[in-house]
């Protein structure tokens, strides 16, 4: 007994090691972040560094308001091609999907999510780019555009983050409508529900904190993705002129302008990180606040 009780003794205070470690890895990121950006946010002046539409750290110039912009803008984009298509899949893998083609299926979803930024970035770049940019060249032979763009734009951002935060949204909805209890459905069905209506008005509501959650991580992904993000959206520092011109997000200046940062310059991209994180706060209190009104509800 005296070793059993050691050692449970021994774990809980290994788990309380572990918890008090993540604890610790956010505190300290937090600490970073705020005691190197907030000074320099204070010497460029909080109202000028996220309102000031011009970037230019040769002339001590940073306002970041179009990389604010440009990375709403884009993740904007990825919520509307990926949130659709992620959901209405989760539900037919749940619901309707074959047993012969659902382990393939499954298999290819989760594939998607091993698959490295980088990757994706590639295959926007020679697949991607090249389509939006004949699309942008018709549009405009059409009278539709004054400019058609180089094909590096938002809308290849949005469509290329939109595919990105395919798994995370498909992964973890599947999960929620499964939770659902079975007889929620056969309740439906026995009232005369279709099985069409009583997925959809009953199984998928009373998923929704789920699916909340997958949308959540999803706009963290999209917001959050660097790399391809490089690679497809044209990086340029100014405000955004329409969805197939170029753009450049919080993330994307501070990877790019890191490697030779100094100083003030160097200060302002942990500046840009500051911002970056408080709108991930924002968007997790909001999706909190949501939830208590729905648990109410």
């Amino acid at each position: 007994m005296k070793s059993k009780a050691w050692k449970e003794t021994f774990m809980r205070g290994v788990f309380f090691i572990a918890a008090c470690a993540s604890v610790l890895a956010v505190a300290l990121i937090c600490i970073f972040l705020f005691a190197n950006g907030v000074p320099a946010m204070k010497e460029i002046g909080f109202g000028e560094f996220l309102s000031g539409k011009m970037w230019k750290p040769k002339n001590d110039i940073f306002g970041i308001f179009p990389m604010i912009i440009g990375s709403l803008y884009v993740t904007a984009g990825a919520i509307i091609f990926g949130v659709p298509i992620g959901i209405l899949t989760a539900v037919f893998m749940a619901h309707y999907c074959p047993k012969q083609i659902y382990k393939p299926l499954k298999t290819a979803t989760e594939l998607l999510a091993g698959i490295p930024s980088v990757v994706y970035g590639f295959f926007g770049l020679v697949v991607l780019v090249p389509v939006i940019r004949e699309l942008g060249r018709s549009l405009k032979e059409m009278g539709l555009l004054k400019s058609s763009g180089n094909g590096s734009s938002i809308l290849t951002a949005s469509l290329l983050l939109g595919m990105m935060i395919l798994p995370t949204i498909i992964g973890l909805t599947e999960s929620s409508i499964r939770a659902v209890p079975e007889s929620y459905y056969e309740g439906a069905v026995a009232l005369g529900a279709t099985h069409e209506r009583a997925i959809f008005r009953v199984m998928l509501p009373a998923a929704k904190s789920g699916v909340t959650a997958a949308v959540v991580l999803g706009i963290g992904r999209a917001i959050g993705e660097t790399m391809a993000v490089i690679m497809v959206a044209g990086n340029q520092a100014r405000m955004p002129a329409g969805i197939f011109k170029g753009v450049r997000t919080l993330t994307a200046n501070i990877v790019i302008e890191m490697g030779y940062a100094a100083d003030l310059h160097r200060e302002a991209l942990i500046a840009t990180g500051v911002v970056l994180f408080v709108f991930i706060l924002i968007i997790n209190f909001c999706v909190a606040v949501l939830k208590r009104r729905t648990d109410h509800e």
